[in-house]
């Protein structure tokens, strides 16, 4: 086991004067917590663009890099796919960037939201409901790094288990569809029948 600061910079988000407002056209992007889930990583077209009010060149986001969210309700990481040029993250987020030829970042944001992982975060916490990660707590996550080989054959079968998953939510989504189409089908019946049996 090492810790995860051991083969990768953490970093907060870009600090924001206030509150982060809409500038369309300036081809700067804010990732922030509304565009991003852990099943389904980033939601490109929820993504505002905005502008920054320091003239220093910030650390732009790369692909590769992992976002953290260390505040709220469920602690997850979800992997940056470097879907712009010119992009931050939100205070909300913490940034990993893996620094080893040892761990690909999708492995390690896999490991992050898995139960080992979400035990000691749930420890570490602060806040009872809405749960708050310190930078330091996250430096010490333990990590277990097969060889990458390894690595990649996890995550060829977290994406084939995602896969069944979702095809049986549509499955069962479907088969709630049928059921309550019938119920309905039932009901109107009944009252067509009820009506007809009113008139005679």
């Amino acid at each position: 086991m090492i810790g995860l600061s051991s083969i990768a910079s953490i970093s907060a988000g870009h600090s924001f004067r206030g509150k982060i407002t809409e500038k369309q056209g300036s081809g700067i992007y804010a990732i922030q917590m509304k565009d991003i889930s852990e099943e389904r990583g980033l939601n490109r077209e929820s993504v505002i663009e905005t502008s920054l009010s320091s003239k220093r060149e910030p650390d732009w986001l790369r692909a590769g890099d992992i976002l953290f969210v260390g505040r709220g309700y469920r602690i997850f990481a979800t992997v940056y796919d470097g879907a712009f040029k010119h992009s931050v993250a939100s205070p909300h987020f913490f940034v990993i960037r893996i620094q080893s030829d040892q761990a690909t970042p999708e492995f390690v944001a896999w490991q992050l939201n898995q139960l080992p992982a979400q035990r000691y975060f749930d420890r570490e916490a602060e806040g009872s409901v809405a749960k708050s990660i310190k930078r330091s707590a996250l430096e010490r996550a333990s990590l277990s790094l097969p060889s990458l080989k390894e690595q990649e054959t996890i995550l060829n079968l977290h994406k084939s288990l995602y896969e069944q998953k979702l095809i049986y939510r549509e499955l069962i989504k479907n088969a709630d569809k049928t059921m309550k189409n019938i119920a309905l089908n039932l009901e109107h019946d009944f009252i067509s029948h009820e009506v007809k049996e009113g008139q005679h």
